[in-house]
């Protein structure tokens, strides 16, 4: 890995997207005048597992917060914050035994029995695997529990300001109400002392200066509260403002469907005193048809899925890219971001200043950038193990060494993650996809023109020389646009549309393999 030292004019100057946050965050805390450890914050709600949303959202906040204290040496911190005193709204469908569940409906998530029976709680378990989610990934932050800490009083304050600024949030909420909910809609929700529920029901009573309530529970009593102690929560709407409020939280982005909550909670935490935190609203993920992906339909990749085929590094890169322009997240692009991760890795040790902070291997790394690359290509390797028909790690190491035979054992070290990611995608994706069709006869006269001049070539020729009898064989088929050539080689050799820069595969397989590899096609 390589760190290296910048100025800080360096930092100054950078612009990407991190640096541009951190420097609206450093005007906003000129402005707050605020001491001490500057907040980022996310939020997670624990009626699912963590996703790849989760990743993104806290692997771009801290980039932010690295371009921060690059740019400040301010000390900071990054809160996890789990809302798991929210209500059970629906038994999500993929847990176990969910008739279990059925009795716990609009119960704090803290208070469900764990359909996995391994926590006390179903929100103990998701926080857990969040937690190990996040140390997985070597994310540095704070975990913290809603439930947590309301019960510790971490609230109490911020609740008994409510009370005292109940009418002016209340002028602020109304309007966004339809007439039905305006009637029973309060910023304070109590939970019931006798069901446990968190009950959807106005205050009938409230005294800022005791911090004391009063509301009707679900059997028809009055029941006289605290508001302090974990025996309310605050409700949407409220509950954002109220946190960045009780957590002097400073730093939060959210995705692009929740901009107009975040300009109500601006409004929201101003009226209780405060100052809204700086950040910006990402666009959301599309799947394949260009629909926005939804944990609830299953469209669009998973973590996981992300994972079985390239390293969380790639994922990152393709979080980083142009984070509020909407992006396709389906198998497709993964070849090319784990291509593109590299090749930004590959240019870090020649840019200088600022050009290297915005290098995104610099954002994805926090400034500690790999500095040895993989001799290859991935997409590159996926051909190998397409044309080569072997999963056999040792046989494409063989390729490997002939096509770059000065590569040294770090650099061979560097590629041996990839084996197993292009060896799972190909037998996944690529290979139940393949779709062989006849040649033209004009195709069929190129390919059988390519084979012969690839004959007459020695192994060990610069690539060049091999692309060239590509581009040779499709200049003699008289092709008018040269592209049409290679879509019909890849479509008639490798049964699809896109295919390697048949320079370097030629170099790597051997002319003469690749001879055979075109007889063999048109043959089919």
């Amino acid at each position: 890995m390589s760190l290296r030292e910048f100025t800080a004019n360096e930092y100054a100057d950078a612009r990407s997207w991190p640096f541009q946050e951190a420097q609206n965050l450093i005007k906003r805390l000129e402005k707050a005048e605020k001491d001490g450890p500057v907040v980022f914050q996310t939020g997670y709600g624990p009626s699912g597992l963590p996703h790849i949303g989760t990743f993104g959202e806290v692997a771009r906040t801290t980039m932010v917060r690295r371009a921060f204290e690059a740019l400040t040496g301010r000390e900071t911190r990054l809160i996890c914050f789990s809302d798991d005193m929210d209500g059970m709204r629906k038994v999500p469908p993929t847990v176990p035994n969910p008739d279990q569940l059925e009795p716990h409906l609009q119960k704090p998530l803290s208070r469900v029995p764990d359909p996995f029976g391994t926590h006390e709680s179903f929100a103990a378990h998701n926080n857990a695997r969040l937690q190990a989610f996040l140390d997985h990934f070597g994310f540095d932050y704070e975990f913290q529990s809603a439930t947590a800490a309301y019960e510790a009083g971490m609230f109490d304050t911020t609740l008994t300001r409510v009370l005292e600024v109940y009418e002016d949030i209340m002028d602020i909420i109304l309007p966004t109400l339809g007439e039905e909910r305006r009637a029973t809609y309060s910023p304070i929700l109590p939970i019931s002392p006798k069901s446990g529920r968190v009950l959807y029901v106005p205050l009938l009573e409230r005294d800022a200066a005791s911090g004391m309530v009063v509301y009707e529970d679900e059997d028809g009593s009055r029941v006289e509260s605290s508001v302090t102690g974990g025996a309310v929560k605050l409700q949407w709407k409220a509950d954002w403002a109220g946190r960045w409020y009780a957590l002097g939280v400073d730093y939060e982005m959210s995705g692009e469907d929740l901009t107009e909550s975040v300009r109500l909670s601006n409004r929201i935490v101003a009226a209780l005193g405060g100052t809204p935190p700086a950040g910006f609203n990402y666009q959301l993920f599309l799947d394949e048809h260009g629909q926005k992906i939804s944990k609830t339909k299953g469209n669009g990749l998973t973590i996981d899925e992300w994972l079985r085929y390239a390293a969380p590094e790639s994922l990152a890169l393709y979080n980083f890219i142009n984070p509020k322009k909407a992006k396709k997240l389906y198998f497709d692009i993964i070849p090319k971001t784990v291509d593109e991760y590299w090749t930004h890795v590959t240019k870090y040790p020649e840019q200088e200043g600022a050009k290297a902070i915005d290098n995104p291997a610099w954002h994805v790394h926090g400034g500690d950038v790999p500095d040895v690359t993989p001799p290859v290509p991935f997409g590159l390797l996926l051909t190998l193990v397409d044309a080569s028909g072997t999963s056999d790690p040792d046989v494409l190491r063989g390729f490997i060494r002939k096509y770059r035979p000065q590569a040294s054992d770090a650099e061979m070290a560097a590629v041996e993650p990839l084996f197993a990611y292009a060896i799972n995608y190909f037998e996944d994706f690529v290979k139940p996809k393949k779709n062989y069709r006849q040649p033209t006869d004009q195709e069929r006269g190129a390919l059988e023109d390519l084979a012969g001049r690839l004959d007459v070539l020695v192994p060990g020729e610069e690539e060049d020389v091999y692309q060239t009898a590509v581009f040779d064989a499709g200049k003699a088929a008289e092709y008018e646009n040269i592209r049409q050539w290679f879509v019909g080689l890849y479509e008639v050799v490798f049964g699809q549309s896109e295919g390697p820069r048949m320079g370097a595969f030629t170099k790597v397989m051997g002319p003469d393999k690749v001879a055979a590899l075109i007889r063999e096609a048109l043959a089919r």
